[in-house]
């Protein structure tokens, strides 16, 4: 039995913190990606362009880095706005840091996943008159998740584990209760073994639940042989 010496409250306090920030990330960073797919497919050559610089500068620059630059980035731009210091809240600045991160990639997932539906499909929805906001809702959007879940349960094991990053910035996530307690105790190798043991019981309970969903999504889905 691993002896937690008198941290083991904190460090499910941080756990649940970095689950906090994980779940709010994805849900902002799916209606991101959705956005930037759409606009990546739209006919109107100022939106594509923009959605192709905005995928292009965060997937080229690491996520530590990002994180950094708008945690202190928006520090400087909020106090030279009030004209005193005003420091970003931790878990603000990670949380949006994570979705524009999560939704540059989501944002490739989703476009793929909206032209692997049968054109024809589409077509027939135009045919039967079915206006364009009823052909997404009905036609594309039901089978375009389908194909993006596989994309998108990969992406989210790999926020889950992003989210060590920001403590970087000081928020008492897992990562850096861990860290506290390791420092206070001198027993970094226990602690760290938890950290890594709850990210793995983590990941595998979402494994679990992606392969469920994907069972779900593909019912009915016939196979060629």
């Amino acid at each position: 039995m691993i002896e937690l010496q008198g941290f083991g409250d904190q460090i499910a306090a941080g756990a649940i913190t970095t689950l906090r920030v994980a779940a709010t990330s994805l849900v902002l960073g799916i209606g991101v990606g959705l956005c930037g797919a759409m606009a990546k497919l739209s006919r109107f050559h100022a939106l594509r362009r923009l959605a192709d610089v905005y995928t292009t500068i965060i997937r080229g620059v690491p996520e530590l880095l990002i994180i950094l630059i708008l945690y202190f980035g928006g520090t400087v731009a909020m106090t030279a706005a009030f004209g005193r210091y005003v420091e970003i809240d931790a878990f603000a600045a990670g949380v949006f840091a994570l979705t524009i991160v999560f939704g540059a990639y989501a944002t490739e997932v989703f476009r793929a996943a909206i032209r692997a539906v049968p054109a024809g499909q589409i077509e027939a929805a135009h045919a039967l008159g079915l206006s364009k906001v009823h052909t997404w809702r009905l036609v594309i959007f039901p089978q375009m998740w389908r194909y993006a879940l596989p994309g998108i349960g990969n992406l989210w094991l790999t926020l889950l584990k992003d989210t060590a990053l920001i403590s970087v910035v000081g928020l008492e996530d897992l990562m850096r209760k861990t860290g506290v307690a390791a420092g206070a105790t001198h027993d970094p190798l226990t602690f760290y073994t938890v950290a890594a043991g709850l990210y793995l019981f983590f990941t595998s309970v979402s494994l679990a639940g992606l392969t469920l969903l994907e069972r779900r999504a593909n019912r009915g889905v016939r196979v060629a042989d």
